[in-house]
């Protein structure tokens, strides 16, 4: 039987070994030129070295530096480390099984593959959908209190143990099999409705962790973006400039996320619309170039874990000063004191902010102390 696409590739290598006559052969159709092999190996090394650095220097940035951990940055900590782990332990073992069709690593570490994957992209989705929510209350409803960092970690907690709920029953049903002297980990469901179960649980997977997050996002980003870019500038000069200031940089931090979304909505739309064709016309998997059809789009899938950083470092003023503090020993990248400042000082809108706030006060307390000296004659005149 199959097992859910994000965790292993044994849909697509279900093929037994091929015939010459009434002999098997050792070579299966899945067998590549060793060529072939290196240059994914190259490519899919590429994807683990960029994200495991990429996502390791962001969580660096974020739990470093005080000024960073905002409510929203934990729920950045978050995607950061499951994108991290998905590239450590799903994709370097997930491109050896796929290339070779052959599972090397024992029984333990195969329910392993079918548990964490699931759990790895829902924490991932659900963090983007938790920065999302709090974003929206944030704009939509500033008058609401904010996240605390007790209530932050609460929801971290709930996502992850969700996520292990999940993804449980593929690592409850996943077995190591024997095919013609090959050894397979794949998932198998009860024998009496084992299709049933399998399709229904992967719908259920694909609608959780793909389909309805998504769908709650792009509102809460729409309805953010229509009150952000239709908003009108109350106030006086000053005011004026300050609202201005703060809606900028509201407006960059919704484009960067509403790029995350998007990007990680393209590179598993492939793959998941892979394994739906897979449930209802499982000869796909015997097709003669589907091992490298499916290398590229599980590549493509992977691929996710990696983007993140490097949009924060494009779109984000704060983390590009953050990457260039942490990489400030490369000989081409520079990290000046204004980079350094820039994590650890408030923003110009906070210091504007408290200076307004500040200069408000006076002029208040001066006002309240001349109307308090002009009307003291007055009392003692009458």
């Amino acid at each position: 039987m199959s097992t859910f696409p994000v965790s292993n590739a044994s849909d697509i290598l279900q093929a037994d070994s091929l015939e010459e006559g009434d002999n098997q052969t050792a070579v299966t159709q899945f067998t590549q030129p060793g060529w072939q092999i290196a240059l994914w190996a190259i490519t899919y090394s590429f994807i683990v070295i960029t994200s495991i650095v990429g996502n390791i220097t962001v969580i660096w940035i974020i739990l470093a530096h005080r000024r960073m951990r905002t409510a929203t940055n934990y729920f950045i900590v978050n995607l950061a480390l499951s994108d991290l782990l998905m590239a450590a332990f799903n994709t370097i073992f997930n491109f050896i099984y796929a290339s070779h069709n052959v599972w090397y690593f024992g029984k333990e570490f195969c329910r392993f593959q079918n548990w964490f994957p699931i759990t790895a992209m829902f924490v991932s989705i659900y963090s983007m959908t938790a920065v999302a929510a709090e974003r929206y209350v944030a704009i939509i409803h500033p008058f609401k209190p904010r996240l605390s960092a007790g209530n932050t970690r609460v929801i971290i907690g709930i996502i992850w143990l969700v996520a292990f709920g999940l993804a449980f029953p593929q690592c409850f049903y996943a077995e190591i099999l024997t095919d013609n002297g090959t050894t397979k980990c794949i998932v198998v469901w009860p024998d009496d409705v084992g299709s049933k179960h399998q399709l229904t649980y992967h719908i259920a997977v694909i609608v959780l962790i793909y389909l309805l997050p998504l769908m709650v996002m792009f509102v809460a980003y729409s309805i953010i973006g229509i009150t952000l870019w239709s908003s009108a500038v109350p106030g006086n000069h000053i005011n004026r400039a300050l609202y201005e200031h703060q809606v900028n940089a509201k407006k960059k931090f919704v484009k960067t996320m509403v790029v995350v979304v998007i990007i990680f909505a393209v590179c598993w739309l492939p793959y998941h619309i892979y394994f739906i064709l897979g449930s209802f016309k499982e000869d796909i998997y015997q097709q003669k170039y589907i091992q490298q059809v499916y290398l590229a789009i599980f590549l493509l899938a992977m691929s996710s874990t990696m983007y993140n950083p490097i949009i924060y470092c494009c779109l984000n003023q704060r983390f590009r000063s953050g990457f260039k503090v942490a990489f400030r020993w490369c000989p081409c990248i520079k990290a000046t004191e204004k980079d350094k400042l820039r994590l650890t000082s408030p923003s110009l809108y906070q210091s504007t902010r408290r200076k307004s706030q500040k200069s408000s006060f006076n002029t208040e307390t001066h006002f309240n102390e001349e109307e308090k000296t002009s009307f003291t004659p007055t009392q003692q005149t009458l």
